[in-house]
């Protein structure tokens, strides 16, 4: 009964979506209060119906009612209840509901928003619900989540046991709240486009009402992107955290964009210059999104985190694509001469120092964008295959990511509309030099001497110390009395801070990657109970191995120890090979052992039996070092985008109640 009552809350939900749209729609070109009130009403309850539709996935996963397709192929009775109620949106058809649920709850967010204009506000409702209305069509007719088995197995096939993890079933509805989220700013720039507005102070209010919503989708997708590549880091055992892998990009691609409308945004709202950027930011973040769920999902692809292989799926959601990124870019080429905004600057001046880096974020973008397809175009056109990997992107991403870091320092402490680079760079020469004596640091202290990660760390230095220059900089550090200064820094605001946290936390993750990357260790033998491996500074030695039983699997677990290789405090770690009798496969479980800001990390291999040792484990190690601040890094940049939201100037744009009369 919970099921069809769920199947019903996801037709309702389509239904009232549909409703959204029209009723938004009517009342705008009418002129009707009435009218737009009683859509964004049915925003709500549609958000409401896709929450009751979702609890009733859930509650059928809890009871392992293996009547519906989706929990007999995804559940099982003896998996513990957080991987039964993950197992939810671990498929194609539950992640495409959390899809819509987040779509929805965030379209009712925008009905319940105060201070946009009557007919921006009635018209971006009215694209939000024909999105929700697409993809709840998509699920209802070609994925259905409730769809039911007649007659029911006995048991369930069980979730793949890589997904069977704490990290990845927090993972996707934190990666899809932002994805999806940038489906606001999406409805907001068309909504902008269709009502032409070319009046001045209309764009820098655009520009007010977009941040809050690009603000909290970036740090949101910025926390989902942390956490998958976290558990692709433990629980895959190949010893890395990101490989550019496909699905990786499909997630990265919009953040990147993302990133760069955060920018233009800014520059939007306080110049009212970009607009036109800004606009067509907005509408490529969420379509990037859009074509990520298409790679993911389509079967072009194949990767664990990939959710189907069937084509008719795949050919609706680009034919989704297809449909509302065309008409969005078209009305964007229709709309573009309106899109002049005033606010001329120089070349040298903050809005000029954001433009660069909005160009080399889009250009970064688009370099990603193009690795993750130009194989799968040149395969479906003459059937050849090419790999393309981190060594390309090495070449062509990196490059433009340390020019737009080497700028990113100066752009704040640029004054608007012309500024003095001389003055600039006078002010930045302490951070400078300081950056310079870390990436020599980092050459005396790291071996072998690698002149490239020497130079990273370098860079990673002057993003952090260049951001504490710009807050010096804003509380008169050490031109007067240092109480005044204090005084200064109690009062900056929070969307100060968050800058600063946002940009101090991409130097960490900077400094992390680069070390991580250029000075791991690995090593790998037979080991014996009682034998040794040795990489880098580490020692690990083999104490013992004994069969135990989990929850739903049996596991060969090797209990090693951990110590420095010219003596010191050891640590025990433990690592294992689990084996899952319900899907019949093999996983293994990664020993960390935490080293201040390094990580060892050991995983163990299969058995093996050779003449001179009848008992013997193949054991992997590699000493990971400053991966810490790989994962801190981004977590510090997600603060400071909750901070930022926390500022009462950001508020303002979502929570004035509105004067404007309908027009």
């Amino acid at each position: 009964m919970i099921v069809e009552f769920g199947a019903f809350a996801l037709i309702l939900a389509m239904t009232l979506s549909a409703l959204q749209m029209g009723l938004s729609a009517a009342g705008r070109l009418r002129r009707s209060p009435v009218l737009t009130g009683a859509g964004q009403g049915a925003a709500l309850a549609a958000a409401v119906a896709v929450v009751l539709a979702f609890g009733a996935l859930i509650h059928a996963f809890a009871v392992s009612d293996f009547s519906v397709a989706n929990v007999a192929a995804n559940s099982h009775t003896d998996k513990p209840m957080l991987y039964k109620v993950a197992a939810a949106w671990g498929s194609h058809e539950g992640s495409l509901l959390l899809w819509c649920l987040v779509m929805t709850v965030f379209g009712g967010a925008l009905a319940r928003a105060r201070g946009l204009p009557f007919g921006l506000k009635a018209s971006a409702v009215a694209v939000q619900g024909a999105l929700s209305t697409l993809f709840l069509a998509f699920a209802v007719f070609t994925s259905n989540p409730f769809a039911r088995l007649d007659p029911a197995p006995f048991q369930g096939a069980s979730l793949n046991p890589l997904l069977q993890d704490p990290a990845l079933a927090i993972h996707p509805p934190f990666l899809y709240a932002g994805y999806v989220g940038f489906s606001v700013t999406f409805s907001l720039a068309v909504a902008a486009l269709i009502e032409g507005r070319a009046q001045s102070g209309f764009w820098p209010a655009w520009g007010r009402w977009v941040r809050p919503w690009a603000l909290a989708s970036w740090g949101l997708l910025t926390v989902g992107i942390t956490l998958g590549a976290f558990w692709a880091y433990y629980e895959l055992g190949w010893g890395g955290w990101w490989f550019w892998d496909p699905v990786e990009n499909a997630s990265f691609m919009p953040w990147l964009a993302g990133t760069a409308l955060l920018h233009s945004a800014v520059v939007t709202e306080r110049r009212g210059a970009l607009a036109g950027w800004s606009v067509f930011l907005a509408l490529l973040t969420f379509t990037f999104s859009m074509l990520g769920a298409f790679l993911v999902r389509s079967g072009v692809l194949t990767s664990v985190h990939a959710f189907a292989v069937d084509p008719d799926r795949g050919l609706m959601l680009l034919a989704i694509l297809g449909l509302t990124s065309g008409l969005a870019f078209g009305l964007f080429a229709w709309r573009a001469p309106t899109l002049k905004g005033g606010g001329l600057f120089a070349p040298v001046s903050r809005e000029g120092a954001l433009v660069l880096n909005i160009l080399f974020l889009t250009a970064a973008a688009a370099t990603v964008m193009l690795g993750t397809l130009y194989p799968l175009i040149l395969e479906a056109a003459s059937g050849a295959t090419i790999s393309v990997g981190p060594p390309w992107f090495a070449i062509t991403f990196t490059p433009l990511m340390v020019v737009a870091f080497l700028i990113l320092p100066a752009g704040p402490m640029l004054a608007w509309k012309r500024g003095d680079i001389r003055g600039v760079m006078q002010r930045l020469a302490l951070a400078a030099g300081l950056a310079l004596l870390a990436g020599l640091a980092g050459w005396a202290l790291f071996e072998p001497k690698i002149a490239l990660a020497a130079a990273g760390i370098g860079i990673g230095a002057w993003l952090i110390l260049g951001t504490l220059a710009e807050v010096a900089e804003r509380v008169r550090l050490f031109r007067g009395p240092l109480a005044q200064s204090g005084r200064r820094l109690r009062k900056l605001s929070l969307g100060t801070w968050g800058m600063t946290l946002a940009h101090a936390g991409l130097g960490l993750f900077v400094m992390g990657a680069v070390v991580e990357t250029s000075y791991r260790v690995e090593a790998a033998a037979p080991l014996a109970i009682g034998g040794e491996i040795q990489a880098g500074p580490w020692a690990v030695r083999l104490n013992g191995v004994e069969m135990v039983e989990g929850p739903n699997y049996l596991a060969e677990q090797g209990r090693l120890t951990v110590e420095p290789r010219g003596g010191g405090k050891g640590h025990d770690v433990v690592a294992e090979r689990r084996f899952f009798p319900a899907g019949g496969q093999t996983t293994t479980e990664v020993g960390l052992d935490f080293r201040g800001l390094d990580d060892v990390y050991v995983v163990m291999g299969e058995r093996r039996s050779t003449e001179t040792e009848a008992r013997a484990w193949t054991v992997r190690v590699w000493w990971n070092p400053w991966a810490r601040l790989i994962f801190l890094g981004p977590v510090i940049m997600a603060l400071g985008a909750l901070l930022s939201l926390l500022d009462r100037r950001l508020r303002v744009g979502v929570g004035m109640k509105s004067r404007v009369k309908p027009g």
